[in-house]
């Protein structure tokens, strides 16, 4: 993980949560941090306003998705998928 990006990704879930970013770490889930589905999807607006990405993914069903939200670690890891392009996610 890039240290960057996990920085940027952690202060924007932090905010979210209403948290310090001191208190977010990578193994915790959203559940744990007690993020709603609004502040999901408030999540992903700001993850896509700060990278310039489009992250594929719907609130309806958020299990059918190739972005995994599964924690934070997995959130920073589909970000770098996304910042690198479509010829990393091939490799």
């Amino acid at each position: 993980m890039r240290p960057d990006v996990q920085d940027q990704i952690i202060s924007i879930i932090a905010r979210e949560a209403v948290l310090e970013p001191a208190e977010v770490r990578p193994e915790m889930t959203l559940e744990e941090l007690g993020l709603d589905s609004l502040g999901l999807v408030e999540m992903i607006f700001a993850i896509e306003e700060t990278f310039g990405v489009s992250v594929p993914f719907n609130a309806n069903e958020p299990t059918q998705t190739d972005f995994d939200v599964s924690s934070v670690g997995a959130i920073v890891r589909a970000v770098e998928r996304l910042i690198a392009g479509p010829a990393a996610a091939v490799a």
